[in-house]
């Protein structure tokens, strides 16, 4: 039978690049693109995120709703950081750069070296950092030699202006290819990976294995919204193996679905996102969940 710890204890610190976060991050997407809320409530959920432990905040200069507004999650999560009455020491902010908005609702690629120093610059200083503590290749960009991307990126380490490098929406291949470049200096991979999206799970088994943090974006993918996303929905939710047994533990569908990446490999950090206090409050609760095989079993592997 799982069970709920009173405290997270070890299981509820995983490390990237051997710096110690939270099992659960935030993913602050939400917070700046289309249905964002007001800036009052979205600096009032990244605090809440603070003050439940969440220690990695995932953030993109293509973050942003309208075309003139690059890096307005950046800028969001900078004030938040220098409003928090708590230590902030501990915060890990990744960005991502080689994305981009028009403002049309499309996105687009960009893995230029020239545009990932001059994002990765901006970036930095929109942060207020001397040097932001992961960078991301958000996507690949099929116009561009991959190695010339992950190049781009080894010599913003080499300079001081990251820290740590990471990838996102990339395949094995990718991965064995900027491992070989970059070393130790690849710390992570963020997919898109959740119960109803494995097609990745090669990609985690092989960060796992490389012993590189892997990063699930949209982690809560086939887990319907409940009341702790949208308190004005209506419509009852679909009963799916995670909703039973968040009834029987007495906990959220959400935090059933967070504890169940967690089972997956040590390396696993969720990053779901939250628009409402409440949200990732709910979210953080799941590294104090710990399911048991049969448990894990009945919602598949």
């Amino acid at each position: 039978m799982g069970t709920v710890k009173e405290q997270q204890g070890e299981r509820g610190t995983r490390t990237i690049g051997g710096v110690p976060v939270g099992a659960i991050g935030l993913g602050a997407m939400p917070l700046s693109v289309e249905g964002r809320p007001d800036e009052a409530q979205a600096i009032a959920t990244l605090h809440a995120a603070l003050d439940a432990g969440v220690r990695l905040i995932d953030t993109a200069d293509s973050y942003h709703w309208h075309a003139d507004e690059v890096g307005h999650n950046e800028r969001l999560i900078a004030r938040a950081l220098a409003t928090y009455g708590g230590d902030t020491d501990g915060v890990l902010v990744a960005s991502k750069g080689g994305r981009g908005r028009p403002g049309d609702g499309s996105w687009t690629v960009d893995g230029d070296p020239r545009h990932l120093r001059r994002a990765a610059h901006a970036s930095a200083a929109r942060l207020g950092v001397d040097a932001i503590g992961l960078y991301q290749l958000h996507k690949p960009d099929p116009a561009v030699p991959f190695e010339d991307s992950v190049g781009a990126l080894r010599e913003l380490a080499d300079e001081g202006t990251i820290r740590m490098i990471g990838l996102s929406n990339v395949d094995c291949a990718q991965i064995r290819t900027a491992h070989a470049v970059l070393g130790d200096r690849l710390v992570s991979v963020q997919n898109r990976f959740s119960p109803a999206h494995q097609d990745t799970r090669d990609t985690l088994d092989l960060c796992t294995g490389l012993g590189l943090a892997f990063l699930p974006w949209s982690p809560l993918g086939g887990i319907s919204r409940s009341a702790v996303d949208d308190p004005a929905a209506t419509t009852p939710p679909p009963t799916t193996p995670f909703h039973t047994l968040a009834a029987t533990l007495r906990v959220s569908p959400q935090q059933v679905c967070l504890a169940w990446h967690l089972a997956q490999s040590p390396t696993v950090v969720p990053i779901p996102g939250a628009r409402r206090p409440a949200s990732i409050r709910d979210s953080a609760a799941a590294a104090t969940l710990t399911l048991g095989p049969t448990e894990l079993a009945t919602l598949g592997r």
